[in-house]
């Protein structure tokens, strides 16, 4: 049965049924944590908070390395025009200093015009994942320690502008983390694929995906990424967002008409024209976004984000 971990200023707890447990540890990072399972497991169920009355920071301590995969859900792929079929896996990094709690404020820099969101399942390292390591899906337990739910936030103009990710995803408060890390016990790895990825805005619903509509799973991508990226305990990999992010490809006649013109002129228009989308991440917006199995064995629990425009 998997083992729901949260984390405040200075402690560790376990959540059971809406109360927090204090876990008996001194360790300080997420990897010291995963290192004392045992303490994790002693939790005594004895004496316990309201989980709504903590101040929840991210289960992920930083600094850490945060790893993403590009377009890695089916439904997005086609979002952004491509083929699912022809979709290679591809990697980038983000900032650790990007990562914030389940609660904290989404802050858009003043230059920021396109402010845009993907939820996604984190998966948290709890072994070492070396250089050349050939990973099965039956190998998962013994690299990946948990999950955990995550918002790639992604400032949309700096990151088509700029021809790259880095940046434009790297803010600070640009990978809301939490609000649990739940472990799993190895039997529920199997059940990865159900797990339901949904996000709203302000109540609305815009993205709904179950992991099996990854294109490439953890097991792959690991393998992939262990090519020329070692990982260590308490790193993340952040494994792609399903469609329904507020940008999407242009029809293609309108793409070919804009690679025809200067690139000043065809971002500006592009720009201009996004930027009436409603869809984009406005002033005092409420993102919720959450991940869990049907049935609720497996729940990663709901972050809750306002958006502040600086």
């Amino acid at each position: 049965m998997s083992v729901n971990v949260l984390r405040t200023d200075g402690a560790w707890w376990v959540e059971r049924d809406g109360l927090a447990h204090p876990v008996d540890t001194a360790a300080e990072t997420t990897a010291e944590l995963l290192a004392d399972r045992a303490a994790v497991m002693k939790t005594s169920a004895a004496e316990g908070v309201p989980v709504e009355e903590l101040a929840l920071l991210s289960p992920v301590t930083t600094p850490c390395r945060v790893v993403c995969q590009m377009v890695n859900y089916r439904s997005h792929a086609r979002d952004s025009g491509f083929d699912p079929d022809g979709v290679p896996i591809t990697f980038f990094r983000k900032a650790s200093g990007s990562v914030c709690g389940p609660n904290d404020p989404i802050v858009k820099p003043r230059h920021v015009r396109l402010l845009d969101y993907e939820i996604e399942l984190g998966l948290v390292m709890g072994a070492p994942l070396p250089i050349g390591a050939n990973v099965s899906d039956a190998d998962l337990p013994g690299y990946v320690a948990g999950l955990v739910v995550a918002d790639d936030v992604s400032a949309r103009d700096v990151q088509l502008s700029k021809t790259q990710f880095y940046e434009s995803k790297s803010y600070p408060t640009f990978t809301p983390l939490g609000p649990r890390l739940v472990l799993l016990e190895p039997a529920e790895f199997a059940r990865l694929a159900d797990l339901r990825l949904r996000l709203s805005v302000n109540q609305v619903l815009r993205q709904d995906r179950t992991v099996a509509d990854m294109i490439a799973g953890p097991a792959a991508a690991l393998t992939a990424l262990a090519r020329f990226q070692e990982l260590r305990p308490g790193d993340v990999l952040l494994t792609g967002t399903p469609g329904g992010t507020a940008l999407k490809a242009p029809p293609k006649p309108v793409e070919l008409i804009g690679s025809l013109l200067p690139p000043a002129l065809k971002w500006k228009i592009f720009f201009d024209r996004q930027a009436k989308v409603p869809a984009y991440l406005r002033d005092g917006d409420v993102v919720t976004a959450r991940i869990a199995t049907g049935d609720g064995a497996i729940d990663l629990g709901c972050q809750r984000t306002p958006v502040v425009y600086a």
